[in-house]
């Protein structure tokens, strides 16, 4: 049933623990750095915010945890331990009884998430199909309706197909189809992509709630970082592929201590305070076939250390308890308490 597969953790440990990772693609034009030496790690019940541009490595981040890389992708170094398993050098059959069972994905496009021609339900049922084999039809019927209710649509509609959908509920039943199995980690990357703002707020409010009744962990990916701040306990900052700031929520949005993670605040408009027109972030990010030396933020920082933050990779700094930031201003800053 459902949940079985949770039986017998080790509470102690993180669920997911990402160690060094670096995954590269294969082009013509040469090798592409999507994700450079990635360390970070995920509670039971936690949910973390990965955050960037649009290119800096989060749905390769994603992918790899799974072994879902595109044909060109490869994975070059690091280890990636869900519950102390090794997924990188698991046997394709042991990771068959990990993904959708242990380990889901809400992907961006909810219309080619789904198969046009059958009915959501049965492609909700499917999942169960797979999984739990000794459950009878009336159980995976009963399941069904449960799932379609815990992502907030009319189990009525469970014969119905995707065009008859809007999007926010195509997006819904890509949800009820990801708990399916009842995972301990979701992994739920731009879910509201597309989606107008009234759709996306109840989206996300949804999934918050289903993260915290459940107990599940949560993996949430946003270009956005207000969207993540109202639902992650903490956030991690990616750039380029490297991770440039990990911390609390409250710490990266009140004290962000990377020059990027600023320069990303700085660019949202706020409704709080005077009145003042957001800041864009000059420049672009840098091409990952020639990343250039050091720390990849240096052509765009403006308190670029020459010398220094142009030719040495930046140490990752602890600069208050589980508060870290990779970068050269902070290397002699001790930790405070």
């Amino acid at each position: 049933m459902p949940g079985s597969g949770k039986i017998g953790l080790d509470k102690d440990r993180p669920l997911l623990q990402i160690d060094n990772l670096t995954v590269h693609y294969a082009t013509r034009a040469g090798e592409i750095s999507a994700v450079d030496d990635v360390s970070l790690d995920l509670a039971r019940g936690e949910a973390l915010g990965l955050a960037g541009e649009s290119g800096c490595g989060k749905t390769t981040l994603a992918m790899a945890i799974l072994r879902l890389l595109a044909e060109n992708g490869r994975v070059l170094a690091g280890r990636i331990l869900f519950d102390g398993l090794d997924l990188l050098r698991l046997p394709e059959a042991g990771l068959r009884e990990i993904r959708w069972r242990r380990i889901a994905v809400v992907f961006q496009a909810a219309m080619n998430s789904l198969h046009p021609v059958l009915r959501v339900g049965d492609q909700v049922r499917e999942a169960l199909d797979t999984h739990y084999r000794e459950m009878t039809r009336g159980e995976k019927h009963a399941r069904t309706a449960e799932l379609f209710r815990l992502a907030g649509i009319d189990p009525a509609l469970m014969d119905r197909y995707p065009h008859e959908f809007s999007g926010g509920m195509r997006q819904r039943a890509v949800i009820a189809l990801a708990l399916a199995c009842d995972p301990e980690l979701l992994i739920a990357d731009e879910p509201t992509t597309a989606l107008d703002v009234i759709v996306q707020d109840s989206l996300l409010r949804e999934i918050r709630s289903l993260q915290r009744r459940t107990g599940m962990s949560l993996i949430h990916i946003s270009h956005d970082l207000a969207v993540l701040a109202e639902g992650c306990d903490r956030i991690a900052v990616l750039y380029a592929g490297m991770v440039a700031e990990t911390g609390g929520v409250a710490d990266v949005f009140d004290h962000p201590r990377h020059p990027y993670t600023r320069a990303l605040l700085d660019s949202l408009a706020s409704v709080r305070g005077p009145r003042k027109p957001p800041k864009p972030l000059p420049g672009e990010p840098p091409d990952l076939l020639h990343p250039p030396p050091g720390c990849r933020f240096h052509p765009r920082c403006p308190h670029m250390i020459e010398g220094l933050c142009n030719v040495e990779r930046p140490k990752e700094f602890e600069v208050t308890p589980g508060h870290k930031v990779s970068c050269w201003l902070f290397k002699d800053e001790p930790i405070h308490a």
